[in-house]
């Protein structure tokens, strides 16, 4: 049997700050991606039924919830409130956010996500499929080490252990 890897102390102490890092990237771009929604709800419907992958009743009704279930997933992140199920939930939206773009990509479709607003039909040439899969990675990612390293500075929801900077 092998002894687990006993952590540095000062990677210990970096723990915390680097799980606040990253509930901050996740909380703040899940924030600021819903807030462009909502106040354009119809851009919104207008995306989620660019991507073809569901039928147009139920891709209305995502277009309508799903911006403010990003606002409220990124106000819960940013307070460190619930962090590690918020973060498993963002982690698989990342996910799913991923494999539609790879779906619209791979159907040879030219969309813009409107994950950041905006969205639908647009030129070929305007499409940014690999920086968006890139960026929902690295999200998915982050959210990973959040489910593992829940325990972050500045949050409501417990305050980190171990040895402070």
């Amino acid at each position: 049997m092998i002894a687990p890897r006993a952590q540095s102390p000062r990677f210990a102490a970096l723990v915390p700050w680097i799980s606040t890092l990253a509930r901050l990237i996740v909380g703040v771009t899940l924030l600021a991606a819903g807030a462009l929604k909502v106040i354009d709800l119809q851009s919104s419907v207008a995306a989620a039924q660019a991507y073809q992958l569901l039928p147009p009743a139920a891709a209305q009704v995502l277009g309508w919830v799903l911006p403010f279930v990003e606002v409220g997933l990124g106000l819960l992140l940013i307070a460190g409130l619930f962090t590690r199920p918020v973060a498993a939930v963002s982690g698989v939206l990342a996910l799913v956010f991923t494999a539609a773009v790879i779906s619209v990509a791979a159907r040879g479709m030219s969309i813009d996500c409107g994950c950041f607003g905006g969205g639908g039909p647009v030129a070929p040439g305007d499409t940014h499929y690999t920086f968006e899969i890139i960026r929902d990675l690295g999200l998915a990612a982050l959210c990973g080490w959040l489910v593992w390293q829940p325990r972050s500075r500045f949050a409501l929801d417990h305050p980190p252990t171990g040895p402070t900077l």
